[in-house]
């Protein structure tokens, strides 16, 4: 079997039609109808990514995701939210999810973001050879051991957050555009009307540029992003 996918949802319709369409792309997966019985499953045997629903009975998806990354658990997960407001994305974020999804989604490009966050776990598990620190002004990234910091604080960042931030200050100076960096992150152009960008660069800024600290995450109207000190 492939890849084995933790599917959390209380609305069984959502469940069965993606335990189907996961298993024709050759996954394996198991399906839960709560975060509570979500939690159980991947403690009785680990999961390679979990598709996770913010808003279940019991334990919700953000809780699930909480607990799994208080206890160093860093399997992918991916969010689904029926919510499009953005401070309700960024809850997913902060909670440590990796991705997210709006419902109603598209199958092909859930099937796109699993792939895309499960060649990202392959690549970290496969390089093993040393990397270089990364700085641009008191911003710094130690790639090997995916960490970063700013001056003296160190930042907490999802994995979808690193990679991101580190595609810039590996970039800096240089304007990336949005087809770039989907290309690079997520593996997928989600195309010109997608918000999925925005928020990440959002919420990468909130934590990256305190209210004290010079800006060097920059938008380039029309074009992209860019890293560079002011």
């Amino acid at each position: 079997m492939g890849d084995r996918v933790l599917v959390a949802d209380d609305d069984r319709a959502i469940r069965e039609s993606l335990a189907r369409a996961l298993e024709l792309e050759g996954y394996e997966v198991v399906v839960v109808a709560d975060g509570a019985a979500a939690l159980s499953a991947v403690k009785d045997q680990p999961v390679d990514v979990l598709v996770l629903d913010v808003m279940m009975p019991s334990v919700d998806g953000l809780t699930v995701c909480r607990v799994l990354r208080a206890e160093r658990d860093r399997t992918p997960i991916l969010m689904l939210t029926a919510r499009t407001e953005t401070s309700d994305r960024v809850a997913g974020l902060d909670a440590g999810a990796d991705d997210y999804l709006p419902k109603p989604f598209d199958l092909d490009e859930l099937l796109a973001r699993l792939r895309a966050l499960l060649r990202r776990t392959r690549f970290e598990e496969d390089d093993n050879e040393p990397r270089e620190v990364v700085k641009v002004g008191d911003l710094r990234i130690e790639t090997a051991a995916r960490r970063a910091w700013r001056g003296e604080r160190e930042l907490e960042l999802s994995k979808t957050e690193f990679d991101l931030l580190e595609l810039l200050v590996r970039n800096a100076g240089i304007v990336l555009n949005r087809t770039t960096i989907y290309d690079r992150i997520w593996g997928y152009d989600f195309g010109p009307d997608s918000k999925n960008l925005a928020v990440y660069i959002s919420y990468l800024r909130r934590k990256v540029e305190l209210d004290d600290e010079p800006k060097l995450i920059h938008t380039v109207r029309g074009v992209g992003y860019t890293v560079r000190e002011t």
